[in-house]
């Protein structure tokens, strides 16, 4: 059993809450009417999530509220509960047991609930759908609905058909994926008209954004280019103005020794302005010298007289010995010597010889006056003590003239001195002050060099300022750089291609680009979303058509299977109705010419378009025995009950829902009729739970348990049940 009970609570007539349990195959309801048996075939109708309210019997939703009668106050709400039980599985959810209630309050909203928790309406479709069960169809049939099927259109009957196979889901998800698909395309061409009207805006903004991609591309070899130069320009002014600082501290230090020594000098030059009294002492002592060298050049006259006349004493001294030096080499002639040789040859006493040799020497020598030698001696000794009291005087001249020379040289050397001196201190003097110009002109540059490093600071800071607007906070904050001795004329030529940058950034342009560029940042993500939108919107597409295709295709296969096993079980309950005859459900085609009217613009006329369209139905064919009748306009009343009958109790035995409700079916069959009615309800009971709303007895003794309803002067419906199956184990 699948079916396990439904509650009613101020539904219609049913004002207090009441239960009806079905623990059989089959059940009956009955009761008088009017008493509300219907209104518990509409209660099943309103839980499964039937809309239709006139359906129900009603115009509006407050209509299926008790409205009061009697001393019964009138609900504000109404509700409807049904109990399955889902041991197998015949619902895709984890519960044994499956409750669904709806709830209609008097302002017309409805609530859903599927084991106490609030869902949707479509949950309930297809938790119900999953079991071949819906708010109308093949397992809920009236009187009405049996004759229905057979005064339906071909198409309609088709529809009810797909309906009672289990086909609905398959329609329900072709009708979904339809209605999708058609969104899809509003959303395609909604998308693609959202990218054309964008479309010049992005062109214009891209075109924006390249350039300032440019720009920024530039911007970004300024910034590191700048870095750089700046680095590098920090650590060359430091480095700079640290060595122009040791110059100057050099220069002053220099400039410092100079005046020092500059006083020094002036203070030597100051001593050798005093030493004019030497000189007057210098000219004294050569007044002095000079009379000196006078006197002695007068005694040395007078010496060199008397040693002239001591000369011509000597000479004629030097004479008178010559020519008596002279004998001794005299030369003695041949003759007188061989006269002496015979004269002495003739003496022979030896002293007589020597005494004849003498003679003849003496002979022969030169007789000198030794007066003369004499007086030369004494005139020459005269002159001689003469000449040494002159040397006497000259040497004491001599040593007199050296003192005043050695003290003239003090003098001359201390006058020299103080000349060497204030020369040297007047060089000294023209040195410093020629090294004090030099140093002055070095501090001149140096000062011309400081105020053009304090400029290269200035431009320097503005050219740093510049760029920290143009660039941003990204140069700084500066980091100086290890000044490495690089040459000047590269720090130059950073120095033109930043220049050459700044020019070409500004010729761009970036004013105003962050906002442009994240404005196409946003206008392209969103082109790109609507891309990716459209992109997944064509899939979608595509996979609805092939899901609709496939839908379609199975649909298509389980109808034409579905008929088939209708058709079987059909024909075989048909047989037994009438204990003969054939029926059958038959395929047709429909063609419908549909035409399109459109308005010209030009000319504003009409203009149609006709198509012609193919639809699918579904006729009954029907053979009775022993007539002759092969439609079904020429059944009576009772033959066409009796169809309809088969037909739905076929389609029931070959998709068989967990319960079917019979209201009053079998009203129009005689009691022949009935007994084969009877017969069918139980071979479909072992398939399917029934309940039976039924005045025919017949059916009603098929029932396991029976509710009695019935309605008093109050006109609320109330519930009386009968168990056979238990009055049966009960007897038993």
């Amino acid at each position: 059993m699948y079916l396990k009970s439904i509650e009613l609570s101020g539904f219609k007539s049913f004002a207090k809450p009441s239960a009806l349990e079905f623990g059989s195959p089959i059940g009956a309801i009955v009761g008088p009417n009017g008493s509300g048996k219907s209104n518990v075939a509409e209660a099943f109708r309103f839980v499964l999530g039937e809309q239709s309210i006139k359906s129900l019997r009603g115009k509006r939703g407050e209509d299926l509220i008790f409205n009061g009668a009697g001393s019964e106050a009138r609900a504000n709400r109404a509700s409807v509960k049904i109990i399955f039980d889902n041991t197998k599985k015949i619902f895709n959810v984890d519960f044994t047991e499956v409750s669904i209630e709806r709830v209609v309050h008097r302002d017309g909203v409805n609530e859903y609930l599927i084991n106490g928790s609030v869902v949707r309406l479509r949950d309930i479709i297809e938790l119900l759908a999953s079991a071949h069960i819906g708010a109308s169809g093949h397992h809920i049939i009236s009187q009405g609905e049996a004759d229905r099927i057979l005064n339906a259109g071909e198409k309609e009957r088709k529809s009810m058909v797909e309906d009672a196979l289990g086909l609905k889901i398959y329609q329900f998800k072709r009708i979904e994926s339809e209605r999708k698909l058609k969104k899809t395309f509003e959303n395609i061409a909604q998308v693609e008209g959202l990218r054309k009207e964008i479309a010049p805006h992005l062109r214009f903004l891209r075109k924006q954004t390249e350039k300032f991609e440019k720009a920024l591309g530039i911007k970004t070899e300024l910034t590191i280019l700048s870095k750089e130069y700046f680095q590098k320009e920090k650590g060359y002014l430091k480095f700079e103005k640290e060595k122009l600082e040791r110059e100057d501290t050099s220069i002053e230090e220099v400039l410092s020794n100079l005046h020092k020594e500059l006083q020094n000098a002036k203070k030597v030059l100051e001593e050798s302005s005093r030493g004019k009294d030497k000189n007057i002492e210098v000219l004294e002592l050569e007044s002095e010298i000079a009379g000196t060298r006078v006197h002695k050049d007068a005694l040395v006259r007078e010496l060199g007289k008397l040693e002239g006349l001591i000369d011509a004493e000597d000479r004629i001294i030097k004479k008178e010995e010559e020519l008596a030096r002279s004998d001794e080499n005299k030369l003695v002639p041949l003759k007188d010597v061989e006269l002496l040789y015979e004269e002495l040859s003739l003496l022979s006493a030896l002293e007589m010889v020597f005494e004849k040799i003498k003679d003849f020497i003496k002979k022969q020598k030169h007789n000198a006056d030794s007066r003369t030698i004499i007086e030369a001696n004494e005139s020459r000794e005269k002159f001689i003590k003469n000449k040494e009291k002159i040397d006497k005087d000259i040497k004491q001249i001599e040593e007199k003239e050296e003192k005043l020379k050695e003290k003239y040289e003090i003098l001359k050397k201390e006058i020299e001195k103080d000349k060497d001196d204030s020369r040297d201190a007047e060089r000294v003097v023209f040195r410093i002050m020629s090294e004090e110009n030099e140093l002055i002109g070095k501090k001149n540059i140096l000062k011309l060099r400081k105020d053009n490093l304090s400029n290269e600071e200035e431009e320097f800071k503005k050219n740093l300022t510049e760029l920290g607007h143009m660039l941003g906070t990204e140069v700084l904050p500066v980091v100086e750089a290890l000044h490495e001795g690089e040459e000047r004329k590269i720090q130059e030529e950073r120095k033109r291609n930043i220049e050459k940058l700044k020019i070409r950034l500004e010729e761009y342009g970036i004013s105003g680009a962050q906002d442009i560029m994240k404005e196409y940042r946003d206008l392209n993500e969103r082109d790109q979303f609507l891309e990716r939108e459209l992109a997944d919107l064509d899939k979608s597409a595509e996979s609805l058509k092939n899901l609709i295709k496939d839908l379609e295709m199975r649909l298509a296969e389980e109808f034409e299977q579905g008929v088939v096993k209708i058709n079987k079980e059909f024909s075989k309950l048909f047989n037994m109705m009438f204990d003969g005859g054939d029926a059958e459900l038959k395929l047709t085609k429909i063609k419908k010419i549909k035409t399109d009217v459109t308005l010209e613009e030009e000319g504003d006329s009409l203009e149609t378009d006709s198509q012609e369209i193919v639809e699918e139905g579904m006729d009954i064919n029907v053979s009775l025995p022993r007539k002759k009748i092969k439609g079904l306009m020429m059944l009576s009343g009772g033959e066409r009950a009796l169809t309809s009958i088969a037909l739905l109790f076929a389609i029931s035995m070959v998709n068989p829902p967990p319960f079917i409700i019979l209201d009053e079916t079998d009203a129009a069959l005689d009691e022949a009729n009935s007994k084969k009615y009877g017969d069918i309800v139980e071979v479909l009971s072992k398939r399917s739970q029934l309940i039976l709303i039924t005045h025919n007895r017949e059916t009603m003794s098929r029932a396991g348990v029976i509710y009695g309803v019935t309605m008093g002067s109050t006109g609320v419906s109330r519930l009386l049940s009968i168990s056979f199956d238990e009055a049966v184990e009960v007897a038993k």
